[in-house]
């Protein structure tokens, strides 16, 4: 398997902690992890992307592990602001594959819906759509499941709970979403239990929810908000079926959020960390996604030879 390199990227404003594999030349794929966790969560994803020839980054998100950790700007626009410095930053001539789980899909969402032209084909894993999201949320069904969005409402508790301890909570609340803690050995989890164990590390994790929640209810805002543009990337939706947190339903009735048909691949023995339970299923089904856009990349890439070795030929009589 292709070695997996940590290293630091300086951006505009933020210094960025990334782990990287695969060829300096090859197509560029970005991996978002989410809530409570960290590029860690790719480590089993990121070699076998490098051995099909992609150059595979997860970085440690702001506010996460290695990155810096700055006061505020854990608002949306911002966060998908960081991905899109990276992704100029690692690839300033084409855009990217981009990879988001949990809150790392929100983000993804976000910065192919409002960028475009930075990303070339998206995929998402038990992340839905910022919009659908916003219409099941208040249902009681999804209400029930999303308790723990109003408790990190309060102040200080949720971050003094998760950093007691030294964290021990964080890989308790990670296996218990899990269908076979099994598959995840011993140890696994010991960075996310490490990186939680500072009170600031909860605190910057938890204000994603905070910011996110109290725009919602901001009646200004909400006078000022706008549909998303429809996002034109393709689209794969990869989905662990046993998720505790988010239901079945906000995978159904994507279409008007895409320019593309939506494809939706369900997992039905994983639950929502699925990058961690099933890292060789994640990946396959990435490479293949990607793999079609790589396959029409290069078809339009020869397609200009083709066209050149033509000219100045003499039409059949």
């Amino acid at each position: 398997m292709n070695p997996i390199t940590p290293r630091s990227v300086s951006l505009p404003g933020l210094r960025m902690q990334v782990l990287e594999a695969g060829p300096a030349e090859g197509p560029l794929v970005l991996l978002l992890h989410g809530f409570p966790e960290l590029s860690e969560s790719w480590r089993e994803v990121l070699p076998r992307l490098a051995e099909a020839g992609f150059r595979a980054v997860a970085p440690d998100l702001r506010g996460y592990g290695g990155t810096d950790r700055p006061a505020e700007g854990y608002d949306l626009d911002t966060l998908a602001g960081d991905v899109v410095q990276l992704a100029r930053h690692l690839r300033p001539d084409r855009p990217v594959y981009l990879v988001g789980h949990d809150w790392g899909g929100v983000i993804a969402y976000h910065v192919a819906a409002m960028h475009p032209e930075v990303v070339e084909r998206l995929a998402v894993i038990n992340a839905p759509h910022p919009e659908r999201m916003a219409r099941e949320i208040w249902k009681p069904a999804q209400l029930v499941r999303s308790w723990y969005i109003f408790f990190f409402q309060l102040p200080l508790l949720p971050e003094l709970l998760l950093s007691a301890r030294g964290g021990a909570l964080v890989p308790r609340m990670l296996r218990r979403a899990m269908v076979d803690p099994s598959r995840v050995p011993p140890g696994r989890l010991a960075e996310y239990e490490a990186n939680f164990s500072s009170r600031e590390a909860a605190r910057a994790a938890i204000d994603y929810y905070r910011v996110a929640f109290r725009r919602t209810v901001d009646p200004r805002r909400l006078r000022e908000s706008r549909p998303y543009p429809r996002i034109r990337a393709p689209f794969l939706l990869i989905w662990g079926e046993q998720d505790t947190a988010l239901r079945k339903q906000l995978t159904r009735g994507l279409e008007p959020y895409f320019e593309q048909k939506p494809a939706v691949q369900y997992l039905p023995e994983e639950g929502h960390f699925v990058p961690l339970e099933a890292p060789e299923k994640v990946a396959a089904l990435l490479i293949e996604h990607f793999s079609a856009g790589r396959a029409l990349t290069e078809e339009e890439a020869r397609w200009p030879r083709q066209t050149e070795s033509l000219e100045g030929q003499q039409p059949p009589a």
